[in-house]
């Protein structure tokens, strides 16, 4: 494989793994297991220690992955990522994650002593690791290309953030993160080309909630720097500079008028590289929406937001399309317990059970065609009961809309297209003890597409090694998991 081929089958790869050419605002492994993603259920009691409490754990699982190298069911002599070139390989999954989260009392913590006040300054902090080891249950897993066990390594993420005058009228915070994300090639398994990065990222917001807390507004800035680990992907690097503000108001006891904005700056740090490599450049995309959030009954929650998004990308160059349209989100969520939220923190409980609906529109950066608009809709369902039986279903489906994509000479590399992306979460625990719990957890993702992309420098209609976008992954995984 040539470095030009290799290099266009990395930008390919990136976007159809779903990978972004700046992060998210609190970006995640997408490795991590899924208690991870949600302290609310993956912390439990906690351990005192003056001030701050602290909460360890770790867990243990084993189970299977149908497509670790997200290959494609596509076949063709001509097709990189299919057989039989790179065939389909399942394989057996171990993993191990211990973590540890540390902050200072919670306003649970607080209500037990004598004067139960929020501290001047508020820390909270994270850090998690999860290894993995895979064995190939295929015969073609013999061959180094398509052997799992190539791919064992460390994912893991860690964050901190300190809070200054927590609930003051004027108060600020600063807060930084590290993930580190394992992604294989799914055409070859030399470690020269795979797509391990890490993503390094910072921010500070101002927070003004004057009088009675109906009204606040913050205002932020973050930075995120993603660098990736081999020399394949170093054009790729890339950072992110991000202007946030949003505000509430308050005109019932749980329900606000809210906007949100955000102006980013996306630069590849090697630019002229990877337009050479890959016609991508830098872009300052915009976003403005406004809405309600709250409750309409004591059951019934409403989000609606509406507003307008643009990708600004530079054209400097070529003349490159733009992403220019209505961006937004609806979601109605009915809750299981009447009036949520307004129980004690320490009966956690129905409180936190859910059903939502919900369908989202928007966009995002893309290493192989600058962005690509996105309209998923959604469902959520969240169930804990007693603080014993946990359960979580989270699923979507949604139309991945790419522009033509251009070759550094300003002709089409593939013309325009729309894929379709279904994924579906499934998890569940259950304790048998405050600090002990058995889980499982199924995953499916499938992209759904006919798509066929050249390599670098060659037009749509040019024979030769081509991309399947299409794939599917079934993930599932029994594990035990102690934690406090």
């Amino acid at each position: 494989m040539t470095k030009r081929l290799a290099t266009s089958v990395v930008a390919i790869i990136l976007l159809a793994t779903g990978a972004a050419g700046a992060q998210s605002q609190t970006p995640t492994s997408s490795d991590a297991p899924q208690w991870l993603k949600d302290r609310r259920y993956g912390e439990g009691i906690g351990i005192r220690a003056g001030d701050l409490e602290l909460h360890p754990g770790i867990a243990g699982e084993v189970g299977y992955d149908s497509n670790w190298f997200l290959r494609t069911n596509k076949t063709g002599a001509t097709i990189s990522n299919g057989s039989p070139n790179a065939p389909i390989i399942p394989a057996l999954a171990f993993r191990i994650t211990p973590s540890l989260s540390l902050s200072t009392l919670g306003s649970q913590r607080r209500e037990s002593d004598i004067v139960s006040v929020p501290p001047s300054v508020a820390f909270r902090a994270g850090v998690s690791a999860s290894y993995r080891a895979m064995i190939g249950l295929s015969s073609e897993a013999s061959q180094p290309q398509n052997d799992p066990s190539r791919s064992n390594n460390v994912s893991g993420e860690a964050d901190a953030r300190v809070t200054i005058l927590p609930e003051r009228p004027l108060g600020g915070s600063l807060y930084g993160t590290f993930v580190r994300t394992i992604q294989p090639n799914s055409a070859s398994a030399s470690p020269d080309i795979s797509f391990n990065r890490d993503d390094i990222g910072a921010g500070a917001d101002i927070a003004i909630q004057p009088g009675s807390g109906t009204l606040d507004w913050r205002l932020g800035y973050e930075f995120h720097d993603t660098l990736f680990e081999s020399s394949q992907g170093i054009p790729y690097d890339n950072l992110t500079h991000q202007a946030l503000t949003g505000g509430r108001w308050k005109f019932r006891p749980r329900t606000s008028l809210v906007v949100d904005a955000s102006l980013r700056f996306n630069i590849f740090s090697n630019e002229q590289l990877i337009f050479q490599d890959a016609a991508l450049v830098n872009s300052t995309p915009l976003r403005v929406r406004f809405g309600l959030n709250g409750l309409v009954t004591d059951r019934f929650s409403l989000l609606a937001m509406a507003g307008w998004g643009a990708s600004f990308v530079d054209t400097s160059r070529l003349s490159f399309p733009q992403y220019d349209s209505v961006i937004g989100q609806a979601e109605l969520k009915w809750f299981l317990a009447a009036s949520p939220g307004v129980a004690r923190a320490t009966e956690v409980g129905l409180a936190l059970s859910s059903i939502a609906l919900g369908y989202t529109r928007d966009f995002a950066p893309s290493y192989l065609s600058n962005f690509y608009g996105l309209d998923r809709g959604y469902l959520k369902f969240s169930y804990f009961f007693a603080g014993r039986a946990l359960a979580t279903l989270e699923g979507g489906v949604g139309a991945l809309e790419y522009p033509t994509i251009l070759n550094p000479a300003g002709d089409v590399r593939h013309k325009s297209f729309t894929d379709v992306r279904a994924d579906a979460t499934f998890f569940t625990e259950y304790r048998f003890i405050d600090s002990l719990g058995i889980n499982a957890t199924v995953r499916y993702t499938q992209n759904i597409s006919d798509q066929l992309i050249p390599p670098i420098g060659a037009n749509a209609t040019t024979a030769g090694s081509v991309y399947a976008m299409a794939y599917q992954r079934f993930e599932a995984y029994l594990g035990l998991r102690w934690f406090m």
